[in-house]
């Protein structure tokens, strides 16, 4: 395989990972949105950190996250097989999520927990190893 071919599978393996970094990001906007309040924001308090930020902030992580998701996702999946870049991308956001969980939110981690957290992991390495070494094949008819 040439070391073009390997920079450039990188490059979507890179929009990959930051499409799961935005999904993760998604996922808790989605955890903190107030659907309910949305009726108390007005023109005159939709500003305010106290008040209409607070309500405000997780729609507009809730929009830009997931167009990024998307976009990202997109250009990773035209060099990545679909179902190895959904399996990855799933796998990376899952374990974001709880690695997000675990620092910022303190909650607890299982030792079962972390060992499947590592399983997925490793599969994930291993569909990227296995990606690299069938993407400098000629395809076959």
């Amino acid at each position: 395989m040439s070391r073009i071919s390997t920079h450039s599978n990188l490059y979507y393996w890179l929009f990959l990972l930051i499409a799961a970094l935005l999904e993760a990001a998604w996922a808790f906007s989605l955890k903190f949105m107030q659907v309910s309040a949305l009726k108390q924001l007005t023109w005159q308090n939709f500003y305010l950190p106290g008040s209409g930020l607070k309500i405000l902030l997780p729609f507009v992580g809730y929009v830009l996250f997931g167009v990024g998701n998307v976009y990202c996702f997109s250009i990773a999946t035209k060099q990545i097989p679909l179902a190895i870049a959904f399996a990855a991308w799933t796998g990376i956001s899952l374990a974001m999520i709880k690695l997000s969980e675990v620092l910022f939110f303190r909650q607890k981690m299982a030792l079962a927990e972390l060992f499947f957290m590592l399983l997925i992991m490793v599969g994930i390495v291993g569909l990227r190893a296995y990606n690299l070494r069938t993407s400098g094949a000629p395809e076959q008819p």
